[in-house]
């Protein structure tokens, strides 16, 4: 092998651990989902302004990545499917994964500030309350996954901020469907690895088991979520509203998401979790474009 070619893999290696390390398409969602914001709320679209919302929520979240991954190290080196992680291996060390993660909060923060005060601030408690409750929470507590909510549930309201430089109800409907799409999705994630959680000490479930009682909060956040997606259909929500079609329609992709919590409650498998958490992704994603295209048709 030539230089060039050992000099080729190791920065082939380099950006590898790079994207593990700030979560790459866990951010891109993250992004996806602050742009998805923006679109919804202007008439007229801002090129620049999408793309340092685009770059700052990335660097935003892929800061918080890094440093759960700095604080979690020894613990991710239990666990099959963190251990592969390029601090855990030994592959970068703290300092060089503390210089991305604080250059990210730094960069990404004031990349935020140009476009407003608002979106700036909701991107720094987001990476506080990750990386300063969540990660040392679930050590502790399964209601680690309902401060965790917070945060995660920022990015789709933070695109309304940054448009319009306001947090009214209309922002605020839109950070509640976030929030309320957490509890299925991470609950169906720990339940599919609960296992290997137990390993490294954390029990991230309702009920802190797999049993009917730990589904039956899955299924009332399933429910709440099906309702807070559509209620901009009552025209009670400022300027955010939807045609009864379009709420029909997302009623109907809830209606998945809730059809396989009540199998997971049935079964409680696996297999069933896994599709619930699949179901998930899918609903998170389809009404945030079903909303957009709701939008230009008005």
């Amino acid at each position: 092998m030539s230089k060039s070619d050992i000099s080729l893999e190791n920065h082939n290696s380099f950006l590898g651990d790079f994207k593990q390390l700030t979560k790459f398409g866990l951010s891109l969602s993250v992004v996806f989902s602050a742009i998805a914001g923006y679109l919804l709320a202007v008439d007229h679209i801002n090129y620049i302004t999408v793309t340092l919302l685009g770059i700052g929520g990335y660097l935003m979240v892929g800061a918080s990545n890094a440093f759960n991954q700095i604080i979690e190290k020894d613990i991710d080196k239990l666990m099959k499917r963190t251990q592969n992680r390029p601090l855990p291996t030994g592959r970068y060390n703290i300092t060089t994964a503390m210089t991305i993660a604080v250059s990210f909060t730094l960069l990404g923060l004031g990349i935020l500030y140009t476009i407003n005060e608002k979106t700036a601030l909701f991107g720094a408690v987001s990476i506080f309350l990750y990386t300063c409750a969540y990660t040392p929470l679930k050590g502790v507590t399964p209601l680690a996954v309902f401060i965790g909510a917070f945060p995660g549930a920022i990015p789709f309201m933070l695109g309304w901020v940054a448009a319009t430089n306001q947090f009214g109800i209309e922002a605020g409907i839109l950070f509640m469907i976030q929030f309320f799409w957490q509890f299925p999705h991470f609950w169906a994630i720990g339940w599919l690895g609960h296992d290997e959680y137990l390993k490294a000490g954390y029990n991230l479930l309702p009920m802190g088991k797999r049993d009917k009682k730990a589904v039956i909060q899955i299924i009332i956040y399933s429910i709440m979520l099906l309702f807070a997606s559509i209620i901009p259909v009552l025209g009670k929500t400022g300027s955010l509203y939807i045609y009864p079609i379009t709420a029909a329609i997302i009623f109907l992709c809830g209606c998945v998401i809730l059809f396989y919590a009540i199998q997971l409650y049935k079964d409680l498998t696996k297999n069933t979790a896994k599709k619930l958490m699949l179901a998930s992704v899918f609903y998170i994603t389809a009404i945030q474009i079903i909303y957009i295209i709701d939008k230009f048709l008005h």
